[in-house]
C-alpha cells in the first residue's frame, strides 16, 4: 500500500504549482514540466499552469529536480510573466527574441 501512496502522491505533487520568492534573490518553483531555455538574464519554464518567463540579472539555476518538477533560481529577479493564450502577440515576441 505504501508503494501505491508514493506513486499517487508523486503524481499529485507534479500537478501543484507554487512560486516562492525570497528577497528577489532566490526563486523556488514547483510544477515545472520542462526548462525550455535559460541564460543569465532569462529563464523560460514550461509549468503545469503555462509558460513562465523569468527575467533578471546574474540568474543561475541553483537546483533542478526533473522528477519532482522543482526548479530553484538565484540572482536578481526583475520580472515574472506567464505567457499563455491571452498574451498572444507578447508570447510570440518573447519566443522570437529567444530563438534569434
Amino acid at each position: 500500500m505504501s508503494q501505491y501512496y508514493e506513486q499517487n502522491s508523486t503524481k499529485s505533487n507534479v500537478q501543484d504549482h507554487d512560486v516562492i520568492m525570497r528577497g528577489r534573490r532566490l526563486l523556488d518553483i514547483t510544477g515545472v514540466k520542462q526548462v525550455e531555455s535559460f541564460d543569465n538574464e532569462e529563464f523560460l519554464l514550461d509549468t503545469v499552469m503555462g509558460f513562465l518567463a523569468i527575467k533578471g540579472q546574474n540568474l543561475q539555476m541553483k537546483n533542478l529536480d526533473v522528477d519532482k518538477g522543482v526548479v530553484s533560481i538565484k540572482g536578481k529577479i526583475f520580472d515574472l510573466v506567464y505567457l499563455d493564450d491571452q498574451h498572444g502577440d507578447k508570447a510570440k515576441g518573447f519566443f522570437s527574441k529567444l530563438f534569434r
